[in-house]
């Protein structure tokens, strides 16, 4: 029976495109493969729809491919979208022809049978791609015309809402042609007595927190606050001329970023039109003395209007409203999450990074509540015309009243997302959920007149799927072992998420969580069931597992939900954690995927006991993995076998105790600063900084050497650390030399992956991928730049050299070597090794090891898929050889 053909549309031009490309990326991946074919449609920066090569579906952001290497401008400091290039409409063609098959939308029709709609903000949920599709006559996820047009609009959803008779704050609109500068005042005035303060600015149509300000007081806080939601800044001629280079182009990037900053184009009555930060900071640069004091930069794109409203005190919520799958398309909130943050702002960065900010589901609040807010949220869908799903958000005040705003008719679908936080509630997990998204939105497109025919035949199909599905052979159960106790442990979660969700929605594995904690010699291991693994971070999984308990609300929700679960889940979803012993692992599953970052896991405690019960796992043996979890051991056995490291050193805690100034003067004396200070046994980018002065080093002993779990507040704010950011405790940390080009003609960052197979002769053989370039805008690779959806950039393969052959010459050399590397350290099964590589015209490369990381990151982005793709291999395809390794090396011995 033929697959339905699901055709993922991502990407598109609005500020929140980052988002809707890694949200694709999880709906293209958890999609079920028994019953779907996927096919990645990608809409670029202008709106064009393409056939996107599916390798780069796995690029850990839309810089990473377009525009492709070629169109970017040479030896810029700058990461660049498409749009910032400037081109006339021919040459944008070219650009999609780099990376897949441009489309007219037309042809959608011949390529798909229904679309996912993975597109956020202006021109993806607002109404307009709907009305588009339905006369194309393709079925679509989602809300219709309607209900996306007024999701999209807050101003709008505003006048409805009052009129439906839901709480509000007060509130009014500033439109673009009325605000500026003589005008501000003006504003702020009748803001403050209609409104009064504290009070929220938002732009009227983006979500992701982007371009949203609290406003606490103050006529100088309210003007930047409209003028970021308006997406404009303001250039002071004498806070230019007193930065360093550095900083004015710090600035230039800033400000072009589309999240925070305002993005590009940018124009401005003195500059003109302006298309690219190079450009932007040529001509700030040369600006004359004619030229006005003041500059006001307006983005091409700035929103049309400006929403301020009260700031309401209260517990913030998000709730997903689904329609149950009965005749009336009954809508059912599930349990609504309280978002708790470190700042006042759910921002972008807190939204999407690992362990930045708490949900807790349901919120924690009397049950009658709760309902309250359910009741509140079911009812909006249905006076907003919303269909399928649609995430609501609001606050909940001390006695009780809800306000509801921000409705929104796309969610978020990155692993971590309310949408499937949510949903693992009441038993689905992401892969059910997304099967059960698309044929509700086939029920709904009934309603729809030239969608009907086509509605109906791809219904019956996917029913004849489903059951045959039911009925397949069973799959090989495999546990994904994630969580742990290091620094790490958030990202692990991210990992073995991602782990779980390529299995799961597979034709041959049904993966089982199991989640570690305890400490070093008394692992504890625990079975989880899918609302667990779709908590946010290991912290809020393992409270749940030491007290577990199902809320009155919840268990209410899930046999409202009975209709619905009893066809898309199974009963093993929900059934409580349970504790199990590595024996009992052995009995249940056939194999181990190590999700496990840091200690344990990258060390061999945890592959002692699975070789001890005679489970296959995936990565080294735990001789080796003993030896690269360590970085000072694993760099000193490569200098003493010829290879090239850093120069460097190990400071204990004893001796920093006992002797600060001496030790610091023996550091002084043999290494310059700036160098390198780190752990020793961590890696996802934990405490990793440049050290520039004496100062920065004690603030650095000050923290890692610490015996208590806060931080000191002044060596912090020396150091720069973030909110929430993980600086583990330790008894030793790393200092290096700072690796620099010296006399070579190219110098360049990678990190590079590489997978293991027996030949015919029982031989271990390696494959070395392409390395990927790791392009940092600080001092050094942060845990944003790694893991955060469109942060950072990698450039895969890395850029060696300008000329392809000569490219692919040096590459091959640096692989050799890499290979090299890992035989002498016994690293098997796939790895990922990060290194500097200085490039010669006149003689050998030299590449300069850095780490081994044993069991490298899985998250949906990271750069190990980028390389796996240029081989061939899908994500899952690449995660069933590092499985079947291990069943081989198992077998051999």
């Amino acid at each position: 029976m033929q697959k339905i053909r699901v055709g993922i549309l991502f990407g598109g031009n609005s500020r929140e495109r980052e988002v809707s490309f890694a949200g694709g990326r999880t709906v293209y991946d958890n999609l079920d493969k028994t019953l779907f074919e996927t096919v990645p449609v990608f809409i670029d920066s202008f709106g064009m729809p393409c056939m996107l090569q599916w390798e780069l579906v796995y690029k850990g952001s839309i810089r990473d491919f377009y525009p492709p290497v070629s169109a970017l401008p040479p030896a810029s400091p700058f990461q660049y979208y498409a749009e910032w290039l400037g081109l006339p409409a021919g040459e944008q063609h070219n650009l999609l022809r780099q990376i897949g098959k441009p489309l007219n939308w037309p042809d959608l029709k011949g390529l798909i049978d229904v679309a996912f709609l993975c597109l956020h903000g202006p021109n993806g949920e607002d109404g307009r791609l709907q009305g588009l599709l339905e006369y194309i006559g393709i079925p679509y996820t989602g809300s219709g015309i309607l209900g996306s047009a007024i999701g999209i609009d807050k101003a709008h959803q505003k006048r409805f809402i009052e009129a439906a008779g839901f709480n509000s704050p007060k509130w009014l609109t500033i439109r673009r042609h009325q605000w500026s500068n003589p005008t501000h005042a003006h504003w702020f005035k009748k803001c403050t007595d209609t409104i009064g303060f504290p009070l929220v600015v938002k732009a009227a149509t983006q979500g992701s927190s982007i371009g949203v300000s609290i406003v606490q007081s103050g006529h100088v806080a309210f003007a930047e606050a409209v003028n970021k939601a308006f997406f404009m800044r303001s250039w002071s001629r004498a806070q230019w001329i007193a930065s360093t280079t550095e900083e004015r182009t710090e600035w230039v990037r800033t400000l072009c970023d589309i999240r925070e900053g305002i993005g590009l184009p940018v124009w401005s009555e003195t500059l003109g039109e302006v298309h690219t930060p190079d450009e932007l900071l040529h001509k700030l640069n040369a600006i004359g003395d004619d030229a006005p004091d003041e500059l006001l930069l307006e983005a091409a794109d700035a929103e049309a209007m400006v929403l301020v409203e009260g700031f309401v005190e209260g517990r913030e919520f998000s709730c997903i409203v689904v329609q149950n799958d009965d005749d009336d398309l009954t809508p059912i909130a599930l349990p609504p999450t309280e978002i708790r943050k470190g700042k006042e702002l759910f921002d972008y960065r807190s939204k999407y990074l690992p362990g930045l900010s708490r949900k807790v589901t349901p919120i924690d609040l009397p049950d009658e509540h709760i309902q309250s807010i359910r009741k509140a949220c079911t009812r909006l869908f249905g006076a907003l015309g919303f269909e399928v799903y649609a995430r609501i958000d609001g606050f909940i005040g001390s006695e009780g009243q809800v306000f509801l705003n921000d409705p929104n008719t796309t969610s978020g679908m990155m692993p971590s997302s309310f949408f499937f936080h949510q949903a693992a509630e009441i038993g689905l997990n992401p892969s059910q959920f997304l099967t059960y998204i698309l044929r509700l939105s086939l029920r709904n497109r009934n309603a729809v007149n030239n969608l009907r025919a086509v509605s109906i035949e791809l219904l019956k199909r996917l029913d004849d799927l489903m059951a045959k599905a039911r009925t397949a052979a069973s799959k090989k159960p495999v546990a994904v072992l994630l969580g742990g106790y290091s620094s790490e442990r958030h990202i692990s979660v991210e990992s073995g998420r991602n782990i779980y969700e390529k299995l799961s929605s597979s034709e041959s594995y049904a993966p089982i969580p199991v989640f570690l904690s305890g400490k070093d010699g008394q692992h504890k291991l625990h079975v989880l069931p899918i609302n667990l693994l779709l908590k946010d971070n290991a912290d809020d999984i393992l409270e749940k597992i030491n007290v577990y308990k199902v809320h009155p609300v919840v268990e209410a929700i899930r046999k409202e939900c009975a209709l619905l679960t009893g066809s898309y889940s199974s009963a093993q979803s929900l059934q409580a954690p349970r504790s199990i012993t590595y024996e009992e692992l052995a009995r249940e599953v056939s194999g181990v995927f190590i999700a496990l970052h840091g200690r344990p896991g990258e060390d061999g405690a945890v592959q002692t006991q699975l070789q001890h019960v005679g489970l296959p796992y995936n990565g080294s043996l735990p001789s080796s993995a003993a030896l690269t979890i360590n970085k000072f051991e694993t760099n000193e056995r490569l200098m003493k076998a010829g290879f090239h490291c850093a120069a460097h050193t190990k400071v204990g805690k004893p001796d920093w105790q006992q002797d600060p100034h001496g030790t610091l003067a023996h550091l002084e004396s043999s290494f310059r600063y700036p160098f390198i200070a780190k752990p020793v046994d961590d890696g996802c980018s934990s405490a990793v900084r440049k050290i520039k002065s004496a100062e920065d080093l004690r603030a650095f002993a000050t923290l890692i050497f610490r015996s208590e779990e806060t931080l000191d507040a002044a060596a912090a704010r020396k150091l720069n650390v973030k909110p929430n950011e993980e600086f583990p405790a330790k008894d030793e940390f790393l200092v290096e030399a700072l690796i620099g080009p010296e006399d070579a003609d190219h110098f360049l960052e990678i990190t590079i992956g590489l997978l293991t197979r027996f030949n015919a002769k029982g031989e271990l053989e390696y494959e070395v991928f392409e390395a990927s370039e790791a392009l940092s805008e600080g001092e050094v690779l942060s845990l944003e730049e790694k893991f955060l959806a469109g942060q950072g950039q990698n450039i895969t393969p890395a850029r060696y050299a300008a000329n392809p052959q000569e490219r692919q010459r040096i590459s091959d050399l640096v692989k050799v070597e890499v290979e090299k590397a890992a035989r002498l350290l016994d690293v098997q099964g796939y790895a990922r090794i990060d290194a500097f590589v200085r490039v010669y015209k006149n003689k050998p490369p030299v590449v300069l090891f850095i780490e081994v990381n044993s069991l490298p990151g899985m998250t949906p982005a990271t750069c190990i898929f980028h390389q796996t793709a240029i081989q061939g291999y899908t994500p899952f395809q690449f995660i069933d050889r590092i499985l079947k390794f291990g069943e081989h090396r198992l077998a051999k011995t």
